[in-house]
């Protein structure tokens, strides 16, 4: 069972012991009695039945005793869910939006963040909504499950007297990528909060129009590769035609631009991708024109060493390799283009080569073939990515050349 951080879990809690001891109690006196009257009752030791005309008392018995313990059941569940359900005056309120399939969390003064960030020791409420199909917000550690229902609005409470990080499910099967509503629950102390919430949501010197598109769960559906997901590719979008399907029924083929993009966020269903559905819920007026145009740039603009970046991110690369010139699992990618690498071949043989274009779709696509010095021969492979990805992941690597590279 998880540790108790909540002071209204206490109560889930002993509620579920309680009802879990007269469960237990009950197995235990059922189980006994039953084997109590084979052996009372056998026919050998009762060769002819005896006609019992009953006992009033034992009516009486067998009626008050389970109301009352019916009735004691009710109530501990009923205090247990009174304290998950009061919340306390003057607790701070972060809307929470459930989507497919990630979370998203506002606060009040406007910050968003796909992770809960609270304060420790303070009540949070939380405004609970969904923006397409029936999620259900579940924070084991804290005891909190809340169904959220599209169009209607409900709230739930809690408080952390612990600092910490604690994970946040979907406990409602919402689709495809159900499994992907996995967010943490952070606890900071007052004054590190009040230092997050002040900052703005995008990471320092990332673009902002990839700073909405992740904020807004654009990539929970659409892949920054060519690789199919749960919806049309975002890679490259405004260099390569796509075969869409027109109101009436006809198919066209177009080179998606600046107003395509617009009509699919606000009214996703007028113009369809061939091959998909119309499973995309409307942003109507949610997104600001300054907001939509940010992320149009971003999507049209070719050749963006960040497109890379965001490539990296959601196959996993920044996971073992990192930019700071660190090496971690894997060789750090600041510097690592142009350098000169030594290690084994497959065969075990020494190479001393350059990391040049071929060196690294090589590292990419069959990682064993040259394993660098120093490291274990750990890396997946990604032999399933086009042409086009690898050179979105080249050009990433190029850019954080450094004095090392070229």
């Amino acid at each position: 069972m998880y540790p108790q951080i909540f002071s209204a879990a206490k109560e889930v809690d002993q509620a579920f012991l309680i009802i879990l001891g007269f469960a237990v109690f009950i197995l235990v006196a059922v189980t006994v009695a039953m084997l109590y009257f084979l052996w009372r009752y056998d026919h050998k030791r009762n060769p002819h039945a005896t006609d019992i005309k009953g006992s009033v008392w034992l009516e009486i018995i067998w009626t008050v005793l389970p109301t009352i313990i019916v009735l004691g059941l009710f109530w501990t569940g009923w205090t247990s869910f009174k304290a998950m359900r009061t919340i306390p005056e003057g607790a701070m309120t972060v809307s929470v939006e459930g989507r497919m399939w990630s979370w998203r969390f506002t606060y009040e003064n406007g910050r968003t963040s796909n992770e809960l960030v609270i304060p420790v020791n303070t009540p949070v409420r939380l405004a609970l909504a969904s923006r397409d199909v029936i999620h259900s917000f579940y924070v084991p550690a804290m005891r909190v499950k809340w169904d959220l229902v599209p169009g209607m609005e409900t709230d739930a409470w809690l408080q952390s007297d612990t600092l910490g990080d604690y994970d946040i499910f979907c406990a409602e099967y919402c689709g495809l990528k159900h499994a992907d509503m996995i967010t943490l629950l952070r606890v900071l102390d007052q004054e590190e909060f009040d230092a997050w919430l002040a900052e703005g949501g995008a990471d320092e010197g990332e673009d902002v129009g990839l700073a909405l598109l992740k904020e807004f769960g654009c990539f929970d559906c659409h892949s920054m590769d060519l690789s199919e997901d749960a919806a049309p590719s975002l890679l490259d979008l405004g260099g390569r035609e796509q075969t869409v399907v027109l109101p009436d029924g006809t198919e066209k083929t177009i080179r998606p631009d600046a107003d395509f993009i617009r009509q699919s966020v606000r009214e996703p269903g007028a113009t369809l991708v061939k091959g998909w559905g119309d499973e995309m819920p409307p942003y109507g007026d949610e997104l600001s024109d300054a907001q939509l145009d940010a992320m149009i740039a971003y999507l049209l603009k070719p050749d963006r060493p960040d497109k890379g970046q965001a490539l990296a991110d959601e196959l996993g690369c920044l996971g073992c390799h990192t930019t700071d010139g660190t090496d971690d699992v894997g060789p750090s990618f600041l510097g690592l283009y142009g350098s000169e690498r030594k290690g084994k071949t497959a065969d075990g043989k020494p190479y001393d080569l350059k990391a040049d274009d071929a060196y690294l779709r090589r590292a990419i696509v069959e990682p064993s073939a040259n394993v660098p010095e120093g490291f274990d021969d750990a890396m997946p492979i990604y032999d399933d990515l086009d042409q086009a990805t690898l050179d979105q992941l080249l050009g990433y690597l190029k850019s954080l050349a450094g004095e090392g590279g070229q």
